[in-house]
Parts: C-alpha cells; structure tokens; sequence
C-alpha cells in the first residue's frame, strides 16, 4: 500500500516542477525579449552609440542571461527537494 500512497505524491511533485519550470521560462523569455528590446532601440537612436559589435554581444549576453541564471536555480530546487 506504500507503493500507492508514494505514486500520487511523486506525480504532484513532478507536476508542480513542471509548472515552476514553465514560470521561470515564462520570466526569462520576457526579460529576454526586454533586453533584445532594448538592445534593439539602442541600435536605432540617432545618439551616440557603441560599436555595432560591441552591442550585439552585449544584447547576446543580457538576452542569455535570464535563461542561465533561473535554470541554475530550478536545478538547485530540484536536487534541494530530492534531498528531502
């Protein structure tokens, strides 16, 4: 009967990372999609500007950043709750 008991338990757990997982995808594309934004603005200003190159690499990296930094933090929840 343990076996029963521990099977519900293991689906809540997997759909509740499932819908953590979708959130923090969810918060990454949009400060992804802000920063290529902003990225974007940057390029078209008529104001003094950094080397296209230079810009283009920086986008990269704020647009990469969100996704980097919240699957670190999913993985480190995850291995936190197999611990429990």
């Amino acid at each position: 009967m343990q076996a029963n008991e521990k099977q519900p338990s293991r689906m809540h757990q997997t759909v509740n990372d499932l819908v953590l997982a979708e959130m923090f995808l969810l918060q990454a594309t949009i400060e992804s999609v802000t920063a290529i934004g902003d990225g974007l603005s940057e390029l078209m200003s008529a104001d003094s500007r950094p080397p296209l190159k230079s810009l283009l690499q920086r986008t990269r990296d704020e647009a990469l950043e969100p996704y980097s930094t919240r699957y670190k933090y999913f993985r480190k929840l995850i291995k936190r709750q197999d611990k429990d």
